[in-house]
Formats: structure tokens, sequence, C-alpha cells
């Protein structure tokens, strides 16, 4: 790996180096060897030599570990299949996003098609709140439910499960958000995030619905132990990996390991439209070809998502599960106005976030509270505080005296972590998640002591993570060599993801042919290098930073490295290839 800063760069416009991530220089004249890039790609993600083969084209085969190995796995599938076995009425009770959607909806798939049909039960994100309630589950108990499915959800649920044992409900937990010392009462808790967790504990990047999916495998099995299949045909998983994906990239899931077999063949089960529900959403998102990964998390998810954040929770549920063309359609269509919806709330809550951004000071976490905003966006908006910032954010709504709160974190410091202990120490009324995302209830009162909290906690990894920020790159390119025979090389290495980034290309030397604003605050920009060839380059909300007035200042005189990811504008009659900037750097 070549040490010197690519392109020179030691502070570009943005204020930050450029670093390798690992991948050495790749001289566009020469061309591409896709099998070398690849393999590049991948050991500059961690990838170890040995393991280059299975991580080319990641299959199930390769990374799939024995259930078996995961605590109270073997429980929780033995009493899955005596629900199968005696027609037991059985709820999945999922939460009201992405995963929670898509963890519900394969057990619901799998046991309709085991013979079962399973009831649903997805809390409204405002008057019912995360996870299971006391009275929620007593009340299933008394519609007749003998078993409880909670999926995403459940691992903090003391009280909750306490009273469906005190029902005569029986209740599986399927989570993996990180759990407390302690673990509530249940028939069987399965997560890899336990404490007292041994070999499952190296899956504990896997979304809820990656462990649903285990927990499917291991159902089959015992089943298929019992004879069950003598007479039936066995379902087949593996054609459920349409939703495993969709909720893996929707939940920020690292894609590593078996992540990434779930994501690479579930993108190929998908794109054969077998998910009545799926194809609809698909369609509403007017996708022409198949979805990509990029496409799940900022097309597919949101659009499930909405339906929990500003509609009604159920709807993701019931469109996957769906089996009425109908119906999907209708559904879809009801999705895509709330994710249009969501959006308007989202971007009146956000500036108002940001406004109050400045009066954070020198926090290593932002905790910014505002009364009167949309519960069902702060995990968004602070998502963008948290890109915003360059810090960890939570954004908190309040509502008479109590705040609703969600926080995202960035690389290396663990958030989730951090919100149980500030739990344990009385500082919230209720509050969990995981390394990169968190959730919480708080006293409006206490705040500022939370906020103190977490920055006696974390400045230190904060500081150690933003003094180690750089623009990693993983290839330098001359402007002609940006095109679509680049971008299909680079994409052999995918997918791509939170924990397995995609790759960053710079180009350069570059003048500006032509720069202006198009959309909302968008940069559009055409440059050319010496050797004449223009290419289309677009740094999207970028209009009022560093980046933005770099580039529609610049003139036709000063030259300029450009980074970022190449893509396909497939918009025009012949694909093209396009940079999506990330940074920029001058070049004299």
């Amino acid at each position: 790996m070549n040490a010197a800063a690519p392109c020179g760069v030691t502070r570009s416009i943005l204020g930050q180096p450029w670093r390798w991530r690992g991948l050495a220089n790749v001289d566009s004249d020469v061309g591409f060897r896709p099998d070398s890039l690849v393999d590049q790609l991948l050991m500059a993600r961690g990838c170890a030599r040995d393991a280059l083969e299975s991580h080319r084209a990641p299959t199930i085969r390769a990374f799939m570990p024995d259930p078996s190995i995961f605590r109270d796995m073997d429980k929780a599938a033995e009493r899955l299949a005596q629900a199968v076995e005696h027609q037991e009425p059985v709820t999945i009770f999922g939460d009201y996003d992405v995963d929670g959607a898509t963890s519900a909806a394969l057990l619901v798939r799998l046991l309709r098609d085991l013979g079962l049909k399973a009831g649903t039960y997805i809390p409204d994100r405002l008057l019912e709140g995360y996870g299971p309630s006391a009275d929620a589950l007593v009340r299933l108990a008394e519609a007749g439910a003998s078993l409880v499915v909670t999926v995403d959800c459940g691992a903090m649920a003391y009280e909750a499960l306490q009273a469906a044992k005190d029902a005569g409900l029986d209740v599986v937990v399927v989570d993996h958000h990180k759990c407390a010392t302690s673990l509530p009462v249940a028939h069987a808790l399965v997560n890899p995030n336990r404490l007292d967790e041994d070999e499952g504990a190296a899956h504990g990047h896997l979304a809820a619905v990656g462990v649903a999916f285990l927990l499917g495998a291991a159902l089959i099995r015992t089943l298929r132990a019992r004879g069950w299949f003598a007479n039936r045909p066995e379902p087949k998983l593996l054609d459920l990996l349409d939703i495993v994906a969709l909720g893996t990239v929707a939940d920020v899931a690292q894609l590593k390991g078996l992540n990434r077999a779930f994501v690479a063949q579930g993108l190929k089960v998908m794109a054969g439209r077998r998910n009545i529900g799926l194809a609809a959403l698909i369609e509403a998102a007017r996708l022409t070809r198949n979805p990509t990964c990029t496409d799940l998390g900022f097309a597919l998810g949101p659009r499930i998502n909405a339906g929990g954040r500003v509609g009604r929770a159920d709807l993701g549920v019931r469109l996957l599960t769906t089996e009425d063309e109908g119906e999907a359609r209708a559904i879809a269509a009801e999705l895509n106005i709330l994710n249009e919806e969501r959006r308007a709330i989202e971007q009146a809550v956000r500036e108002e976030a940001e406004a109050l951004l400045a009066a954070q000071g020198n926090r290593a976490v932002a905790v910014i509270a505002g009364h009167g905003w949309h519960p069902g966006v702060i995990g968004i908006v602070a998502s963008r505080i948290k890109e915003r910032a360059g810090k960890p954010a939570i954004v908190v709504a309040l509502d008479g005296g109590i705040g609703k709160g969600s926080g995202r974190s960035i690389s290396g410091v663990d958030l989730g972590a951090a919100v149980l202990a500030a739990k344990d120490s009385g500082l919230l009324v209720a509050g969990g998640g995981h390394a990169m995302a968190c959730g919480i209830t708080i006293d409006e009162a206490k705040l500022d002591a939370f906020a103190e909290f977490l920055d006696d906690r974390l400045a230190k990894d904060v500081a150690v993570s933003s003094d180690t920020r750089a623009l990693l790159l993983d290839a330098v390119v001359g402007p002609g060599g940006v095109t679509p025979a680049l971008v299909e090389a680079l994409e052999a290495g995918g997918p791509y993801g939170a924990g397995w980034p995609g790759p960053r290309v710079a180009a350069g030397r570059v003048r500006v042919v032509k720069a202006d604003i198009v959309g909302n605050g968008h940069v559009r920009a055409i440059v050319s290098g010496d050797d004449g060839k223009p290419i289309k380059a677009m740094a999207f909300g970028s209009a009022d930073t560093a980046l933005g007035q770099a580039l529609l200042g610049a003139g036709s005189t000063r030259k300029l490295w450009l980074a970022g990811r190449a893509r396909i504008d497939d918009w025009a009659s012949r694909p093209a290839a396009e940079l999506h900037l990330d940074d920029a750097a001058w070049a004299d």
C-alpha cells in the first residue's frame, strides 16, 4: 500500500487529508483487470487473502453458521415446531421500522408455508412506543394467543414479559439490540448480543431479520427431524432472502460475513419479483431496473419506514405478506404518499435542529431537543446532524416534559452501550440500542445531565475518531478513466454498505467547464482534464458548503482533484459514468 497521500492531498477543500484505503494506484491507460481489482477492494476492507474466494461471490452455504450455536435457539425452534404441529394461535410482535417489518414478514410467510396462519401486532409509534408493553401482551393472551414471538424488540422488556408469563403466555424473543446483564423472563431469548453468548457473539452485527432467518432454518430442521415433511413439501427458506436483504441494509447492519451473503443472494431473489408486495413497492419507487443495495437503503427502505413513522404501523408487514396484487399496489401507493409527507416533516424538523446545533458547543455528542417535533422523523434527523457535525447525535422530541429520542453514532463510538449505562445511572426513563444507533425516553429536566454524562463517557472515543478522520480512496484515475467499465469493475467488490464501504476514486486533474445549482441545493459540474474528455460531477446538498462554493467559483483556469463515487447515469440514451463527490482539492 502506498503510504503517500493520494494526489498529494494533505488538506482538502473540506479540511481533511486523503489516504489510501489499501488499493494501489490504478493506471487508466493500462485498463482494468476486474479479478485483480476486486481482490484489492476486498482486502482493503479487511478480507483475508485466504478468504477471497468466498467473499468474491458470497453464498449462504459459505457463511451460514449452525443456528444451534446461539443460546436458546433450539428451545425457540422446539416451541415454534410445537405450535406448528398443534396449530396453536401464534402472534408475531414486531417493531415499526423496516427491520421489524421484514422480521415479522419473514416469520409470517414461513409459518404460512408450514400451514400455520400467524397473526401480527405492530405497536403504534406515537400511542404505544417501542417494543412490547404489558397491556398489549396481556390483551393478546386474553384474545387466545398461546405463543408470541417478538422480533426486533423484547431484549429489555422486563415488565411486559413478566406480565405475559403471569397471563400464561409463552414469549420467544428474537432480537439483536444490546442486552443488560440480567435478561427478562421469556420462554426463549435469541440474541447474538446477549452478554452470556459464546460462539453466537461473532454474529452480533446481524439485523433482527437475520436472526429471524436463522430461527427459520432451525425451525425447519426441527420439523424435519420430527417427520413433519414426510408428506409435505419443505418451504424454500432461501426464497425469503429478498426480505432479509431489505431489512439488513435498511437497518444499516454491517455488511460483513453472513450479512454480505444475505444481501448478495437476496438481491438475486428480489430481481425475480417473487414477493408481490416488494414488486409493487419497486414499481411505486419507479425503479425500472433490478434493485441495488443503494436502492434498498434509499428507495425501498424509507417507503416501508414511512408507514411506521407518519402512517399506520402495520402497512409494511401487510405489504410484504400480502398475496393479493391489488392490495399490494394500494399499500405501495399509500406508502409512497406517506414517504413524501415524511420528507416534508423531516425537512422542517431538520432545519430547526440544525439551527440549535451551534448552541451545543464542544460537546462530544450533540443532544438536541425541541417541542412539537414529530417522533417519527427524529432518527433520520439525528443521522443528518451526525453527518453535519461529524460526531454522534441524539435528537429528542419533547412533549409534556417527556422526550422521545433517537441517536446515531460514528465509527468507533458505541452509543448503545453509553445509553444503557445512562439508564443504569437513572438518567433515562428507558433506553437501548446498538453501537451505531439508540433510542431513549427521557425527562426533559435531565437533558443537560444526560448530555454531560455522554460527554464524560464518550469524549475520548469521539476525539480519537475525529483525529483519525480522513477521506479514504481506493483508486486514482484520469478523467477519461471514469467510465461505465470502471463502475462495473468496482461494483464487483460489493455489496457495499455499512462496514463494507463503497469504493471511492479520485479523478484529475480537471478544470470546471460549467457549474450550477440544481434541485434542492445540489451543485452540478461539467469538468474536463487535459485529455479533453468531459465528465459530470454531482455534489449533493453542497451549495452552501466549501465544496459547492469551490466548484461554483473555480472558473476554467484553476485545476482540481475530485474524489467521490463513480456511478452510472442511465437517464441518457447511452449509459455514462459520473462522479458523486465527497470532496475536492486544489491541484495547483
